[in-house]
């Protein structure tokens, strides 16, 4: 008899492309299997990670800074790289009398995700913060809700349609902070899964993210079906811009930028001093 993992991934065109072979049948996992497999917010699965809710799941980094005692972080399926980071945009005809961003009242896509650390990093003495579903940051800037947001996913390729400005990529910071590519999230499994299991399933998400990138037309409607953007070439740039040689193993080079967001997060009091120890 197999055994049922339960797994969680976002609807964005990178995890429903990485996934979309193991979840289809294509790779097969010999005495395992998923459960249908819940397709929610990243925020939303970064939550239910600090009650470890889900055996296999994507996680932001930053949230895997919080939940390293009960999951470790796999090789593959990370979402890592350069030129990919999020954005602090604001209204192009905009700048409400507060020449000082610091004082901007700024939406972030989650608490935990890794656009809101990495604001906190880029603006240390920022207060005000609005957590807000990522595709909802366009529209409410745009409209003057808030100040500012700070933009991942697609959004980082119709925010101009908005009428929106880009103030600073904090990727593009990031890189030049450390020379090192942004890490903006990962497939994590439950620490208390058999090494062997989480071996396994590892090396499936890889197999998984290879016969994609040897078969994108069979993904597509997939990938369309769970897609907040429906245009054929803001979903080719995003899976172009999120799935790379980062995303089938992370290597040493991810490794590094990762502990590198951790010990910068442990410096602004975001994490206990033991983050990043359970990386492997």
């Amino acid at each position: 008899m197999s055994k049922q993992l339960s797994i969680g991934y976002s609807p964005c065109p990178n995890d429903t492309f990485i996934f979309y072979a193991l979840m289809h049948g294509h790779i097969s996992l010999p005495g395992l299997h998923f459960a249908q497999p819940l397709l929610k917010d990243v925020e939303t699965l970064n939550t239910w990670a600090g009650s470890a809710k889900l055996d296999v799941t994507k996680l932001s980094s930053h949230a895997l800074g919080h939940v390293g005692h009960k999951y470790t972080m796999l090789a593959a399926g990370a979402a890592l790289g350069r030129g990919c980071g999020p954005l602090l945009v604001t209204r192009a005809d905009n700048r409400p009398g507060k020449s000082d961003p610091a004082r901007w009242n700024i939406a972030v896509p989650g608490r935990f995700t890794t656009a809101a650390l990495l604001l906190r990093l880029f603006l240390p003495d920022h207060k005000q913060s609005v957590v807000m579903r990522f595709d909802q940051i366009p529209d409410a800037v745009a409209k003057g809700e808030v100040d500012a947001g700070v933009i991942i996913h697609e959004s980082r390729f119709t925010y101009k349609e908005y009428g929106l400005s880009c103030v600073q990529d904090l990727g593009g910071w990031w890189e030049t902070e450390t020379d090192l590519p942004i890490p903006l999230g990962c497939i994590a499994a439950r620490t208390t899964l058999p090494s062997k299991v989480i071996h396994e399933v590892d090396q499936a998400i890889s197999a998984s993210i290879k016969w994609a990138q040897s078969n994108p037309d069979k993904c597509a409607t997939y990938i369309k079906k769970h897609a907040q953007e429906l245009d054929d070439k803001v979903i080719a740039g995003h899976i172009g811009l999120y799935v790379n040689d980062f995303s089938v193993n992370i290597g040493e080079e991810g490794r590094a930028a990762i502990q590198e967001l951790f010990a910068r997060g442990r410096a602004a009091g975001v994490f206990a001093t033991s983050a990043g120890s359970s990386l492997p």
